[in-house]
């Protein structure tokens, strides 16, 4: 784990992407590192529940985003995008 986070939080969900390196130290440095993705979903009582988690690690920067998009979509059940 790097310490970098991402977190976006809705009314009932919260999506959490956090870094992580390879401690393999006999694979090459340019490798592209580990992002974990996180959902979480807000319990009745208020509290964020874990749920889903699921690791993606692309050399592409833009199909690395598509993939989280797609899969937080269909972790909460419905598209995330603003104004659509």
């Amino acid at each position: 784990y790097t310490g970098k986070c991402l977190v976006f939080v809705s009314e009932e969900w919260r999506v959490e992407l956090t870094e992580h390196k390879n401690t393999d130290f006999s694979q090459s440095e340019g490798k592209m590192p580990l992002i974990r993705v996180r959902v979480f979903k807000k319990a009745l009582d208020g509290d964020f529940v874990p749920g889903h988690y699921e690791d993606f690690q692309l050399d592409s920067l833009s199909e690395l985003g598509e993939q989280i998009e797609r899969y937080v979509q269909f972790a909460v059940g419905c598209n995330i995008r603003e104004n659509v």
